[in-house]
């Protein structure tokens, strides 16, 4: 896939409007299921897609985005005032804001990275930055927790890093997701999937297969992530985890979980690592399970969820092909259990 930003569509005020109308006594909302074929795929290859013609793909109808049946009270979560970032954050082009101390701030315009010209004048104006982003959403950025790695409350992730590891002061980097929900149907008008293989990704969706995505850092994986989640029914109950949530996934049923790093000046505020929801999220009845990405022992648990009746499961990691993603997995499976013998490692991931 072509790299680009990845994409989420800021879904918060479809479950407050949910919350607000179970508080009311109103009826929630329903998505408009299309109907699929009771028989289901267990295995496809290539002559499946070779099957597929061009002009049936291009006509093919992909489940529609949740509309609701009455007018819903919602609640707009206050986005902090960033000084001399709020104009980058509200330019729809920039992609990647990047501050690094008093140094130029960069940003990522249409694709191009460049330096916008602007800096800041002060370590303080930086620091008082950096705690507006984390206070927004109920962290801390201390000496004791230098690096912080959240989201605005409009869905862009960030990353902080405090000194005395950034040397040269307060480093952010901020991810931007446009507001518009990417499609499959989307995603082929603009060229980056062919008809014939959004069919086939539509497909495995719908009868449950479980999907890994790999690639490189902003390749589009959690881009297309939330574009294969539209081909979930929605009836399904689907249980999201994730280090800090990204994902915008479009059902009415969603559980999202984001796990948490110990703060030592709070002995309640405990480690929640994305291992441990992945486990808890075992009690949780999900007819899916996604992993907002793998990258630790937390793979052993993923693959065992999938092996154990959490059919449709999805999740993303880093790799170059499918090859390497194969071959991470069964590196972060070892590390869980590091005396299990690689055959029964590559049994696990083969079933």
């Amino acid at each position: 896939m072509p790299s680009h930003p990845e994409a989420v569509h800021a879904n918060d005020d479809a479950w407050l409007s949910k919350l607000n109308a179970t508080m009311d006594g109103g009826a929630p909302y329903a998505l408009v299921e299309p109907e699929i074929q009771e028989s289901r795929i267990h295995t496809m290859d290539s002559s499946s897609v070779a099957g597929v013609s061009m002009a049936s793909a291009q006509t093919t109808h992909f489940p529609p985005l949740a509309t609701p049946r009455r007018n819903y009270k919602t609640v707009h979560t206050q986005m902090p005032s960033l000084g001399l970032l709020d104009g980058f954050i509200k330019d729809d082009a920039v992609g990647d804001i990047l501050v690094s101390g008093l140094g130029p701030i960069y940003i990522d315009k249409n694709g191009k990275l460049m330096d916008s010209g602007v800096r800041f004048a002060t370590h303080e104006h930086v620091w008082e930055v950096a705690e507006a982003i984390v206070k927004s959403v109920g962290q801390v950025l201390s000496p004791d927790r230098p690096m912080v790695d959240t989201r605005l409350p409009d869905g862009s992730r960030v990353n902080i890093v405090a000194p005395p590891m950034a040397v040269d002061g307060v480093s952010i980097s901020i991810r931007k997701f446009p507001s518009k929900q990417i499609t499959l149907e989307a995603m082929v008008n603009a060229g980056q999937l062919t008809p014939e293989l959004a069919v086939f990704l539509n497909a495995c969706v719908r009868t449950r297969l479980n999907i890994v995505i790999c690639g490189g850092t902003g390749s589009g994986k959690t881009t297309l992530l939330n574009a294969l989640s539209a081909a979930i029914s929605s009836d399904e109950r689907i249980v999201t985890i994730e280090d800090s949530a990204e994902l915008r996934l479009q059902q009415p049923h969603v559980v999202r979980l984001e796990s948490r790093i110990a703060a030592s000046e709070s002995k309640a505020h405990q480690e929640v690592s994305i291992r441990d929801l992945v486990k808890n999220a075992l009690r949780m009845r999900p007819d899916r399970i996604v992993v907002g990405e793998s990258r630790g022992e937390e793979a052993m648990d993923m693959l065992q969820a999938m092996n154990t009746g959490h059919e449709g499961s999805m999740t993303t990691l880093h790799a170059n092909t499918p090859r390497d993603a194969l071959s991470r997995l069964e590196t972060m499976v070892s590390m869980a259990m590091p005396q299990l013998p690689l055959r029964l490692v590559r049994q696990q991931i083969a079933s």
